[in-house]
């Protein structure tokens, strides 16, 4: 019974696991983050290449 108390108890104070975890959860933060950013910049850049593209065909078509 005492064996199974320590066992128990050593389960019970081993940290390893929850350092993993705790890994994981932080490179899961730093994935949304990453993922945020990229499509905030995504949709930003795609405005910005239609405002260059509809002002490159506004010239074009102003010297006929």
């Amino acid at each position: 019974m005492k064996d199974l108390f320590t066992k128990v108890k050593t389960f019970i104070l081993d940290e390893e696991g929850a350092s993993a975890v705790e890994y994981g959860l932080l490179v899961a933060l730093i994935a949304v983050a990453i993922i945020t950013a990229v499509s905030l910049l995504g949709t930003k850049l795609s405005g910005t290449f239609t405002n260059v593209a509809n002002e490159i065909g506004k010239g074009a078509g102003g010297g006929s």
